[in-house]
């Protein structure tokens, strides 16, 4: 299957299925502004709330139909007319709105939760799906649990549906159960043997419970689906839903495995997730992928020395092409003598090869004691070196607007060191190094 320029949809649930998360909640307003961000990053379609919830999520839904007028505005209900009309009546305004029905078919839900027979579901969902196409030429159809789900029921709801006039069939796992294989041979199964498929769009929403949700939606777009149902940041339901930042830079980055592009502006990613963050409260994990605090920052000796060399050795895109304004370089118990020397010369200080290695000694001592070394811990360290009964001496002066800036504050913000110039986000072949740079810091006790 040619794969060139294809394109796949970013349905971004943030608003919705995100809100959902413990403490994530968001008001009118707060919604508002974080759709005017997301409009900025480039969505394709903004699932806004679920209208029939509250009277506040119905007027979220509303205000954002009204006002954001590039991508499509899509407001979620369940498979019944009371919630169709509601959600109908929030989305009237948008310029591209879109009716999101959703209706359980796994056996567990129908018998625990629904307490309804397959012929029933299979009904109700024909049903529901019409209703909505008579309001909205727009109408998206997920069987909730899918991934649970008889094969061969999945596919009567969705031929049944796609009949009913769906134009998107989303494939939800809802509890985070499949694994990429098996969700892959999922969607294939769909593609294969429900009719009419070649004129609806697939659709992947991908919960973390078992910490697979964007394995499992680059699965589902490597089998065919071409829209992935995502949040920032990865919030939502228990662990959480698939990643928006993680989906679209696996794409960017590995375009040999995954040929496909999207509308994303990734440059607005980290904007768009410390926004997040700001409304609801909740931090992102240091360790989170591409925009966590740590995505770009180094510890260890061996990678400080490779990024102050060539940021392309330890860093596969670069932080500008997702929106983080530099790399730092943390000190640490890890960290080696080039990236020592780097701050030390920062703060207005240069030393010989045996000065370099007396304060490094020292700063190895005092990195075990503490997390982080702090610019005014290594100032005192570099004073205390430099007594008159000192081993070393410094071969500059320190620059007075450098110290005493540095002494000022404390504790300080981690600030960037001085990286090689990087201008392509993802490893290019690049220059011959320098012959004259030779591998000593590497080898000699980084």
């Amino acid at each position: 299957m040619a794969t060139d320029e294809v394109r796949i949809k970013v349905f971004d649930t943030t608003l919705r299925d995100g809100e959902q998360s413990p403490g994530c909640s968001m008001n009118h307003q707060e919604k508002l502004r974080l759709a005017h961000q997301l409009d900025r990053l480039g969505v394709d379609v903004i699932e806004a709330g679920f209208p029939i919830a509250s009277d506040g999520d119905f007027e979220a839904v509303k205000a954002i139909a009204a006002v954001i007028r590039r991508p499509t505005i899509a407001g979620l209900c369940r498979a019944c007319r009371p919630d169709i009309e509601r959600a109908w009546e929030a989305l009237q305004e948008a310029a591209h709105p879109r009716i999101h029905v959703f209706l359980a078919t796994s056996d567990i839900h129908l018998k625990y939760k629904l307490r309804i027979t397959r012929e029933e579901c299979l009904a109700q969902a024909r049903e529901s799906v019409a209703f909505a196409k008579s309001l909205c030429p727009d109408v998206e159809f997920s069987p909730e649990d899918a991934t649970r789900t008889d094969p061969e029921f999945l596919c009567q709801v969705l031929d049944a549906v796609v009949e009913a006039g769906a134009t998107t069939l989303n494939i939800p796992d809802t509890v985070g159960y499949t694994v990429p294989s098996e969700f892959g041979d999922l969607i294939a199964t769909i593609r294969r043997r429900v009719q009419g498929i070649e004129n609806v769009t697939i659709s992947a929403h991908c919960h973390n419970d078992l910490g697979m949700a964007v394995a499992n939606t680059m699965a589902a777009i490597a089998a065919g689906a071409r829209q992935v149902e995502c949040t920032l940041n990865g919030i939502g339901e228990r662990a959480g839903n698939a990643s928006l930042e993680e989906i679209v830079m696996a794409m960017r980055v590995r375009q040999d495995r995954y040929p496909y592009e999207t509308a994303i502006s990734a440059e607005h990613l980290f904007p768009a997730s410390q926004l997040l963050s700001e409304i609801t409260g909740v931090p992102v994990q240091p360790n989170k992928a591409i925009i966590g605090r740590n995505a770009f920052a180094h510890e260890a000796g061996i990678h400080q020395d490779g990024v102050l060399k060539n940021p392309l050795t330890y860093e596969i895109m670069t932080p500008q092409s997702v929106g983080v304004p530099d790399s730092t370089l943390v000190l640490g118990k890890h960290s080696g003598r080039h990236a020592l020397a780097i701050r030390c010369e920062q703060l207005g200080y240069q030393f010989d090869r045996r000065a370099l290695d007396d304060i490094y000694r020292r700063f190895v001592r005092l990195a075990d004691k503490i997390k982080h070394v702090e610019d005014h811990h290594l100032l005192e360290l570099i004073r205390d070196t430099h007594k008159p009964a000192g081993s070393a001496t410094p071969l500059f002066e320190p620059l007075p607007s450098a110290v005493s800036a540095a002494a000022s504050a404390s504790p300080e913000p981690v600030r960037p060191f001085p990286m090689a110039s990087q201008n392509n986000a993802f490893p290019l072949p690049l220059p011959a190094p320098d012959p004259h740079h030779d591998q000593e810091d590497y080898l000699w006790g980084v």
